[in-house]
């Protein structure tokens, strides 16, 4: 069963950085056409709230403010998530 160091682990070293990543890709392509349409601006916007809502879980773990029970629901729903997006791109 995973623990809060997993899931702190797993948001520092794999989560956050893809959601960075995911933004900076979106944010050149919205330079790149000059203008974002409104589902990019959507998307932007939804990606900028996901790594705020992975900053703020963080922030909790370091404060111990999250059960051993907790952590090991999100680190799983977390893996099933990053699997499920593998597996789409693999596609």
């Amino acid at each position: 069963m995973a623990g809060c160091e997993d899931l702190k682990e797993l948001l520092e070293i794999e989560v956050i950085p893809d959601v960075e990543e995911m933004i900076d890709e979106l944010f050149e392509e919205i330079a790149d056409a000059k203008e974002a349409d409104e589902e990019s601006k959507s998307e932007y916007a939804e990606l900028q709230e996901l790594k705020s809502s992975f900053k703020e879980l963080l922030k909790d773990l370091q404060d111990g403010e999250v059960s051993q029970k907790e952590c090991s629901e999100i680190y799983e729903e977390l893996v099933k998530m990053i699997e499920s997006q593998e597996g789409e791109e693999s596609v």
